[in-house]
């Protein structure tokens, strides 16, 4: 081994042919790509459902094969994905992420076939051994078939249970071509997902080496050194709470959770059980012969009978395993580290981590895809299928859809892309688009709902926010839209009677004026006749066909009362119309206070943000409003029917409505039906409605809430609710929440990492994909979405001193860093 030797004259794999891997030895190995779900998004069920549907699945394999699962984890660094044609804050909140380290994962699972004729490897007998290798005859054309047949069941048990993904890899991802490696390549030369090919020298004479790698490798292969006991899943006590049990893989210490470049080999060897058995038997007499000289000799004895009745009274599959991690460094002073990273890892699963040094060649070259039947069999131990099944790697890192909301992920920031309203309404996850949105004072639903609506707008909806509290002022001066709110300075001002350039006076239209003058006329519960409507009706008709003859006349509410008074009663009168039938004097001397000089005059006859229409980005601030009887209802109805305009006549754009904290007044102004209405039909016009909240006392309580908001939402974002964890019954219950869902949810925000300012959300879809993921946002979005009042004074006073939000928002951010970095 001192001496160079050519890699070809003793390489294991002979050739890669018909999907298939063919070992010098004659085995065959077919290898699938596998996606698992996310760390820390499955429950305690799910575990226990994949780990029977392993046990199923494994069963289902010949005698002499191998199951090599091999999980690969590879230190990368995040490259921002960052363009000029990109918004202020988009660009901002992409770069924020740039060189951010993260652990990338990918697994291929590999079946080996072992030829019937071939010697079991040991570490002194193995090809590494030999100074050349002779081709044997790989299995034949129906025992491949055969063999194939038997790796099809498997594919359709693991792929049926919905808890995997299974690809099965073509020749050039098995071998690799001149511009990708393969597997083989990759394992060999610790290549990751994506890298050029590249050859690297191998040493074995002093541990192993891998071009510029120290290679370190840390074995579970011998029962004494195995934890006592073992399940499909375990508490993770970071994330659990007194009334919840957060469950993590039984082996994600050596997944995700082990934060060094590793790769984590678990071998299953499936044995003929009764020639297993056999050997057990004679091990037991040799035993039973050599108790009397040593008391160890009598207790292993008793722990092999204790193995066999165990296969035989219970039916269990004897097999043999072995589990290793292989570490790798380009800095030697590294080396410690992660071998104490390593250990602890083990220690939490109770086992003992053993670091291999003079077989460690010998695992390393059976680890070589293809090559498992030449692992060192005094390696592994002896093991039923059930249990050895719980070291198997059952999680990966959480997917990221092509485009969507950007979130980050749980355990290690990474932006993470959620598209929750295409995709699962195709997909049928959900069938509305609609949200709901709660958490408790602080948790963060301003900011999480500012980032929303941002990225929202920037994908080209239209987004319309009604508010108590000005949680949206900072966005909407940001990206110019319009901003509504009330003070006796500069009181809210509308103009319904405006007609943009691409509105015309249809039914809509007419309709949505009707309502409104209707609902300014008569109190809340007192009806209208028929004549009245009809009148009205006309009035509105003939107005703008007055506007039409007289080019001169601003559209506004001034000019359709002076119209009223001027043409309207005239034409009553010479049509002769009843006073009881259409009282008009009562209509104008009702809606006075709305004319030039009335104590609202204000509110119908603006002259300014008049294209309410086309204007995507718009906010109602109406905290100054929501104790004043007849405005507020005024208000309230002139943005309800500007919306549902915005929603039948936008063709083909999404349109959005969020309503936060302001619910509880619009229900109080008689608007409870429009609610209603809006959660019902806003998913035919391609629309979404979102309610914000953090009441829960309301919100267990509210019969608008519980029967019509979250019956038809079926996108619940909740943020931290830890406070409300000794009355969470009743909020579970109101919100259909599963076990599961209970569970991450109190998770929330409970171990956030330290030194990184960000808040956790809890995003459940359907009742079916649930998960929690990071709402971290750059300095400059967060500074745009600020509510702390210190906070956005500051901003406005860097906006007035650098001229635009977005120059004093970035200088503050800059200075912002700076400090941070001190």
């Amino acid at each position: 081994m001192n001496k160079a030797i050519d890699f070809g004259t003793i390489f294991p794999i002979y050739k890669v042919e018909h999907g298939a891997i063919v070992s010098m030895q004659g085995d065959l190995t077919v290898a699938f790509r596998v996606d698992h779900a996310g760390l820390f998004s499955l429950g305690s069920a799910e575990y226990e459902a994949a780990h029977h549907v392993w046990i199923k699945a494994i069963k289902s394999l010949p005698v002499n094969t191998v199951l090599h699962k091999q999980d690969r984890f590879f230190r990368k660094s995040l490259v921002a994905k960052v363009s000029p044609d990109q918004t202020f804050l988009t660009r901002s909140g992409e770069a924020e992420f740039d060189g951010l380290p993260y652990l990338s994962h990918s697994c291929v699972l590999m079946l080996t076939k072992k030829a019937d004729d071939r010697r079991a490897a040991n570490s002194g007998y193995s090809g590494l051994m030999r100074k050349s290798i002779v081709p044997q005859q790989a299995l034949g054309r129906l025992l491949f078939a055969d063999f194939m047949e038997k790796v099809g069941a498997f594919e359709r048990i693991l792929a049926d249970s919905g808890l995997f993904s299974l690809s099965m890899l073509a020749d050039d991802e098995l071998a690799g071509t001149a511009g990708s490696a393969g597997i083989i390549e990759n394992y060999c030369y610790l290549l990751g997902d994506g890298d050029l090919p590249v050859l690297k020298d191998v040493g074995l004479n002093e541990g192993i080496k891998v071009g510029l790698n120290h290679v370190q490798l840390f074995t579970l292969a011998d029962a004494e050194h195995l934890p006592s006991l073992v399940g499909s899943r375990v508490n993770y006590d970071r994330y659990s709470t007194d009334k919840s049990k957060f469950s993590v893989g039984f082996a994600s210490d050596l997944g995700l959770l082990l934060d060094c470049n590793h790769i984590y080999n678990q071998y299953l060897f499936i044995c003929d059980p009764q020639k297993l058995v056999k050997e057990l038997e004679a091990k037991k007499r040799r035993l039973h012969s050599l108790s009397a000289y040593s008391r160890e000799n009598a207790v292993s004895r008793d722990a092999v009978n204790d193995f066999l009745q165990e296969a035989v009274a219970d039916g269990r599959l004897p097999i043999k395993a072995h589990f290793n991690v292989m570490t790798w460094t380009e800095d030697k002073a590294e080396l410690q580290e992660i071998r104490n990273k390593v250990s602890s890892a083990m220690a939490a699963m109770d086992a003992v981590a053993k670091q291999e040094t003079d077989g460690a060649a010998q695992i390393w070259w059976a680890g070589i895809p293809g090559n498992a039947g030449d692992f060192p069999v005094n390696d592994t131990f002896d093991t039923f299928l059930e249990q050895a099944t719980c070291f198997l790697n059952m999680e990966s890192s959480a997917v990221s859809d092509p485009t969507g909301i950007r979130f980050g992920e749980r355990h290690s920031g990474r932006p993470v892309y959620l598209d929750l309203f295409d995709a699962p309404m195709k997909s049928g996850l959900v069938t509305n688009r609609n949200m709901f949105i709660c958490g408790g004072s602080g948790a963060g639903k301003s900011l999480a709902m500012n980032h929303m609506l941002r990225t929202l707008y920037d994908q080209g909806t239209h987004c319309v926010t009604i508010d108590i509290g000005g949680s949206y002022k900072g966005l909407c001066d940001l990206l110019g839209g319009y901003y509504f709110t009330y003070s006796e300075d500069d009181p809210i001002k509308f103009n319904p009677f405006y007609i943009g350039k691409d509105d015309v006076l249809d039914i809509e239209k007419k309709e949505s004026l009707k309502t409104l003058l209707l609902a300014l006329w008569k109190r809340e519960g007192e009806n209208f006749s028929r004549s009245e409507y009809v009148a009205i009706s006309g009035a509105i008709t003939l107005y703008y066909q007055h506007l039409e003859e007289n080019a001169s006349l601003f559209p506004c509410f001034n000019t359709f009362y002076d119209f009223l008074m001027q043409e309207y009663l005239v034409l009553m009168e010479n049509g002769k119309v009843k006073e009881k039938d259409f009282d008009i004097q009562n209509l104008l001397y009702v809606l006075n206070p709305y004319y030039k000089g009335g104590e609202f005059d204000f509110l119908l006859n603006a002259t300014e943000n008049l294209d309410l229409l086309n204007e995507r980005f718009i906010v109602f601030e109406l905290d100054n409003l929501k104790g004043h009887e007849v405005l507020f209802s005024a208000v309230t109805i002139i943005i309800m029917e500007m919306f549902i305009s915005k929603m039948r006549k936008l063709k083909g754009q999404r349109k959005l409505l969020a309503i936060d904290e302001a619910w509880i007044a619009i229900a109080k102004s008689g608007m409870s039906s429009f609610i209603k209405y809006l959660y019902k039909t806003v998913r035919k016009f391609n629309g979404i409605a979102a309610l914000i909240t953090q009441e829960v006392d309301d919100l267990i309580s509210s019969p608008i809430i519980k029967e019509t908001v979250i019956n038809l939402s079926d996108t619940k974002i909740l943020l931290d609710m830890r406070k409300f964890m000794n009355k969470f019954d009743g909020l579970q219950a109101t919100l259909g929440l599963s076990d599961k869902a209970k569970t991450m949810l109190l998770s929330v925000n409970k171990s956030n990492a330290l030194g990184q300012n960000y808040r956790e959300v809890f995003i459940d879809q359907g009742g079916q994909k649930l998960g929690v993921y990071r709402n971290q946002l750059s300095p400059e979005e967060y500074l745009a979405y600020t509510t702390e009042e210190t906070e956005k004074l500051r901003v406005m006073e860097y906006a007035e001193k650098y001229g635009s939000m977005e120059k004093g928002i970035t200088v503050l951010a800059k200075e912002l860093r700076q400090k941070k970095a001190l």
